[in-house]
């Protein structure tokens, strides 16, 4: 069984100096392209320079050291190629959802390269399903769906080669998912995502605080009682697409006055 397409998708591995979305940046990037009623994927690897040193703690997982990158471009200089790449396709990764598509977000943020957006896409963490039906490691994953081991664990390359396997191994074990991208999160369910990092979320159609004495709390109502919440979150060490979305809620509580 295969996933049927009604437009491409495109899964995302990212390596990384660490795992703040807020502070870490990018040092690999590889995405496989998969595009309707064709077998050919379409894939795209890049070594990027994020510009500081990369921890020791991080190359002990992902093998990538300063001497590896030190001649590999900045983000800056390979977003607009990633972009285009990227268009009209949907995102799947594992853990994406969390990790690897906020982060992506980000350094596009972080040079205003803001057109680069997610409304209008689906996204599909393999992840979901994997936790949801076996609660495994993307290893373990590889090694259940695929009978395979999964050699360079880690290496972006090979992670996304082994999420699309276990992915198509998915639709063939659990054939009530369905084999298309709507019908796959449909059945997982759809994540209604305020921002990446989840510092709200959406609980009745209202935007909540999901952290700190408000938590719980609609955020337009606190924005609006306590408008200096919002200069200390603008100030704070939060990613830039939560600010984002802060901003997005603060104006219309502006505009319902």
């Amino acid at each position: 069984m295969k996933l049927q397409l009604s437009k491409p998708i495109a899964i995302i591995d990212l390596e990384t100096t660490g795992v703040n979305v807020g502070t870490d940046k990018i040092i690999e990037i590889a995405i496989v392209k998969f595009l309707p009623g064709s077998n050919q994927p379409l894939k795209k690897r890049k070594l990027i320079n994020p510009g500081r040193p990369i921890p020791e703690a991080a190359s002990a997982v992902h093998g990538i050291t300063d001497d590896m990158v030190k001649d590999a471009p900045t983000f800056d200089k390979v977003a607009d190629e990633l972009r285009q790449f990227l268009d009209n396709c949907d995102l799947a990764g594992y853990n994406s959802n969390r990790f690897d598509i906020p982060m992506l977000m980000e350094e596009f943020m972080r040079i205003r390269l803001d057109f680069f957006k997610t409304d209008g896409r689906k996204l599909l963490d393999v992840q979901k399903i994997f936790h949801m039906m076996e609660q495994r490691t993307l290893s373990a994953a590889y090694k259940f769906y695929c009978d395979k081991n999964l050699d360079n664990a880690h290496s972006a390359e090979a992670d996304v080669d082994a999420t699309w396997e276990v992915l198509l191994a998915q639709i063939e074990r659990y054939p009530q998912m369905g084999d298309t991208v709507d019908s796959i999160l449909k059945f997982i369910g759809d994540e209604e995502i305020v921002d990446f990092a989840r510092r709200f979320v959406m609980e009745n159609g209202v935007e909540v605080f999901n952290f700190g004495k408000h938590k719980g709390k609609p955020v337009a109502d606190v924005l609006r009682d306590e408008p200096s919440y919002y200069d200390w979150m603008m100030k704070g060490d939060f990613p830039l697409h939560t600010k984002s979305k802060l901003t997005e809620i603060y104006m219309r509580t502006k505009l319902k006055k």
